[in-house]
């Protein structure tokens, strides 16, 4: 049958390299690239990261109904999942694993509620989060601020999903989520 497995969390929980641990583990999950309209950050690859779409062609496949869901994240900041992303990896015969915000998984739940799984990566505090964030090196303090407003919100939203798992140990949080992905697809 046809999974999908969402992992969605604030920015600075861990969701990115819990699912590049999951990747590694598991030889039947493949990634779903979501696409956005913000610029390329100097580590990321097209096609690999995010699909860089920029604002006028993201604007675009909305109109087409290219997505299986989009938010605007932030002011003029779009992502979304592309339905040839998961149509892709369904015909490979694997389950689509998702990295997406909270609201972006909680949709892709609702459409699919029998057939997806989602997981929600609880940060050990709001603080730690911020201390996250901060040591990226990528934030303004205006940028954090806004992204700890939303994390509040974010975590507010947690009962929402299926599963979720505390990122105060990281290899603890891995092994918890690889289990419950695995009892999921069988």
């Amino acid at each position: 049958m046809e999974k999908l497995i969402v992992i969605s969390a604030p920015s600075g929980a861990g969701k990115t390299s819990i699912v590049h641990f999951l990747l590694e583990q598991i030889e039947t999950l493949s990634f779903s690239v979501s696409a956005c309209s913000r610029a390329r950050r100097e580590n990321e690859t097209d096609g690999i990261d995010y699909h860089f779409l920029g604002m006028e062609e993201f604007q675009k496949k909305i109109k087409k109904g290219d997505f299986l869901e989009w938010e605007e994240v932030y002011k003029n900041q779009y992502y979304g999942t592309l339905k040839s992303e998961v149509e892709r990896i369904w015909m490979e015969g694997k389950t689509v694993i998702f990295d997406l915000d909270v609201i972006g998984g909680i949709n892709i739940k609702n459409q699919y509620p029998s057939k997806c799984l989602s997981i929600f990566i609880m940060p050990p505090s709001l603080t730690v989060l911020e201390e996250r964030l901060q040591k990226r090196g990528s934030e303004s303090t205006d940028s954090l601020r806004k992204r700890i407003a939303k994390a509040e919100r974010e975590i507010a939203k947690s009962k929402e999903f299926d599963k979720v798992i505390l990122n105060d140990n990281f290899s603890i949080a891995c092994m918890h989520t690889m289990k419950e992905i695995q009892k999921f697809i069988g």
